[in-house]
């Protein structure tokens, strides 16, 4: 009997092992330079893994212990009957019905890589949630990220020339930290199957890897136990432990859903004559939209959204600009601004046939009024600041729309978006100064985006206000906020100034000709994860490129977080000393 289950255990991980070696064989194939023979070769072997594969799903449904859930049973069906009818198209017993596009490599790829997250979703790995915290949990899954990007970025067939180990570091580490900072042209320098990766990196390191594995793990598998349920709450400040997965699916579905409409209005702005050929403008609109959304600021154009074809094309930029604010806000807050416009539709509805409508008071959370606040007073100041500053020098070429929109865009691009449409290295000092502390604040928390955050700011504010006016509590739109988020606040803040002190110091210990402006700039986008540049990144050296590597990792997981992962968490106090105050001023 126990010689039939170690039989039937090793049978059961076969399909697993096969579908490895069939990603394993994609990698090959994708990344080095093979011989003709080596490709009809791949071809028969990502068959026989489909094939493998397709009988493995099928044969989980006719043993009890085995059996997924009924809510898997419409993936399972699409994904076997796609896999029979690629097998009978390859092997030429579909008839001359079967579409001629499916007979294509790259379909065989994608299955194959579909049954590997299939299997690898559901297997239960016992892996012991209370060993790592979530701030450790969430460092390691980027640092696995950021390495295995680099290894794709090093394959032969990512670049057109080769890379060296630091920039392909680099590189991985901006996309999986959505900086956008570059040290080689990713248009040029990258061929296609590079930029597919690094716009991979962007998307996952966007939302964090933590949150698709999570999610398709309990998919596949229909259950989690309570403590990966703890985990996951404090990653996903969901709030209630119940909500944990709601909050994952709901992140991933407004995610596709944000970035699928941006590509088609993307798509739709790009003029014909620039992209001629429909797949050409389509993966540009996909990169740019997953990009924009991410507040990544890599783009596959040599000057950004600056460079002349595109320089023009206002409509371009207000949609990519309106991306990265929805990236910016922060998933919580766009969840409670649906719900609020959802509870107006309703009863508008109601209202409008003369039924009595629900109220619902206290909608949008104090979090949500803070962020929003906070957000459109940044934006009016920082776009009101940049139209009078630069009127007759970087918008001097627009016309009066243009110079708006060039405002507009100047104001929310440093908020860790990236993207420039304007000339960076020629903006003066007033607005450079601005772009500085705009950098610094970056987007707003739970978000794709960088800084020390809009709430933080705004508390730090409210809070010298209050101190100012005598008061012992921190209050706000009629609520108090406890202590602890001040504590949190300031924390952040001094820790922010420390983390970029020290990185200035260490590029230009490095690095001694460049300018200081032009290196403190450089640190606070790469600290911020913004992406702006005034042009020295792929000039410095070695040494200053990789302390511009820990500070977009730094400041794209959290100075706090760094240090909450390498300190034991108190749980209680068993005593308390006498209370004094301190000499301040």
């Amino acid at each position: 009997m126990k010689i039939n289950l170690k039989i039937f255990t090793r049978i059961k991980r076969l399909p697993v092992l096969i579908s490895t070696f069939g990603l394993l064989a994609i990698i090959y194939d994708l990344g080095f330079k093979r011989h003709p023979d080596e490709s009809q070769f791949l071809q028969y072997f990502y068959l026989f893994s489909i094939l493998v594969g397709a009988v493995s799903i099928t044969g989980k449904y006719f043993f009890k212990k085995t059996r997924p859930a009924l809510k898997i049973l419409p993936f399972d069906v699409l994904l076997l009957l796609f896999s029979t009818l690629l097998i009978l198209i390859h092997f030429d017993l579909a008839g001359s019905q079967a579409p001629s596009f499916l007979s294509q490599t790259g379909w065989l790829r994608l299955t194959v890589v579909l049954i590997f997250l299939r299997d690898l979703a559901a297997l239960r790995l016992n892996f012991k949630w209370a060993v790592v915290n979530p701030a450790q949990l969430f460092i390691l899954s980027f640092l696995a990220l950021i390495i295995s990007g680099c290894f794709f970025l090093l394959l032969p067939n990512a670049t057109h020339s080769g890379i060296s180990l630091i920039d392909a570091l680099f590189t991985s580490t901006s996309a999986v930290c959505v900086t956008g900072l570059i040290v080689v042209d990713t248009g040029s320098y990258f061929t296609l199957f590079g930029q597919i990766v690094i716009i991979t990196l962007v998307q996952a390191g966007g939302l964090g890897i933590m949150t698709f594995a999570s999610y398709f793990g309990y998919f596949f598998k229909g259950s989690s136990s309570y403590k990966k349920q703890l985990v996951l709450n404090e990653l996903t400040w969901s709030g209630k432990l119940g909500e944990v997965f709601t909050t994952l699916k709901r992140i991933i579905i407004i995610t596709v859903f944000i970035e699928v409409v941006g590509a088609i209005f993307i798509f739709w702005s790009l003029n014909k004559e620039v992209f001629p050929v429909h797949s050409e403008r389509l993966f540009f609109s996909i990169f740019h939209s997953i990009s924009g959304y991410c507040n990544a600021g890599f783009s596959t154009l040599q000057n950004s959204l600056y460079s002349t074809e595109f320089r023009f094309n206002y409509s371009l930029h207000l949609i990519i600009a309106f991306l990265f604010i929805l990236g910016g806000l922060g998933f919580p807050i766009v969840f409670n601004l649906l719900k609020y416009f959802k509870n107006k539709l309703i009863n508008g509805v109601l209202q409008l046939f003369g039924k009595k409508h629900s109220h619902l008071p206290w909608i949008l959370n104090i979090n949500t009024r803070i962020v929003l606040t906070t957000t459109l007073v940044l934006i009016g100041v920082g776009a009101v600041h940049f139209f009078i500053f630069e009127y007759n020098n970087t918008l001097a070429e627009h016309n009066l729309w243009g110079k708006i929109v060039g405002a507009f865009f100047g104001s929310v691009t440093p908020r860790t978006a990236g993207f420039n449409t304007t000339d960076t290295a020629s903006l003066s000092i007033p607005v450079v100064l601005m772009l500085f502390f705009l950098m610094w604040v970056g987007a707003s928390p739970a978000s794709t985006g960088g800084g020390i955050k809009t709430s933080t700011l705004a508390l730090a504010v409210l809070n010298f206000l209050s101190v100012a006016r005598g008061k012992k509590r921190l209050e706000v739109f009629g609520r108090e906020i406890t202590q602890t988020s001040v504590n949190r606040a300031f924390s952040v803040v001094f820790l922010s100034v420390l983390a970029i002190s020290l990185s200035v110091f260490g590029v230009l210990w490095f690095d001694k000709e460049k300018d200081l402006l032009d290196v403190a700039f450089e640190c606070v986008s790469a600290f911020s994860t913004v992406g702006l540049s005034r042009g020295i990144t792929a000039d410095l050296n070695s040494y200053s490129k990789f302390i511009l590597i820990l500070t977009m990792f730094v400041g794209r997981v959290g100075m706090l977080t760094v240090l909450i992962a390498l300190f034991k968490k108190v749980t209680r106090y068993k005593y308390r000393y006498p209370a004094e105050d301190v000499l301040i001023h």
